[in-house]
């Protein structure tokens, strides 16, 4: 495994799987449900994702900068901490950013001739 792979395989076991207030699981189905939408042909489903939380993990993958202290608000009024709305939003950054990077990587290795 190179560095850089290295490097963001940490990234991802340290916020999908660290300690945190959120349970993993949780993280884990936001990061698998912005996989999914980033277009990783090899994401698993994501379940597990509570009803109340599935539109703003939709949003983040999708359009992050979109998101508003309203959309926070919602949340906190549902019951999520600061913390749990952190974690829960740094989980699907996390889970898209990745997503991308290796489906980039992969076109650069196939325009680059490796298969």
């Amino acid at each position: 495994m190179n560095r850089h792979a290295n490097l963001a395989e940490r990234l991802r076991a340290s916020i999908l799987q660290g300690h945190g207030e959120t349970p993993p699981e949780l993280r884990r189905a936001g990061a698998a449900r912005a996989a999914e939408l980033a277009g990783n042909p090899a994401a698993s489903p994501a379940p597990g994702i509570p009803e109340n939380l599935r539109d703003y993990v939709d949003a983040v993958s999708l359009r992050a900068h979109r998101i508003t202290d309203e959309d926070v608000q919602a949340l906190r009024r549902a019951g999520y901490s600061e913390d749990a709305v952190f974690e829960i939003s740094l989980s699907v950054a996390v889970g898209a950013g990745l997503a991308r990077l290796e489906r980039g990587l992969a076109a650069l290795r196939k325009e680059g001739g490796e298969r």
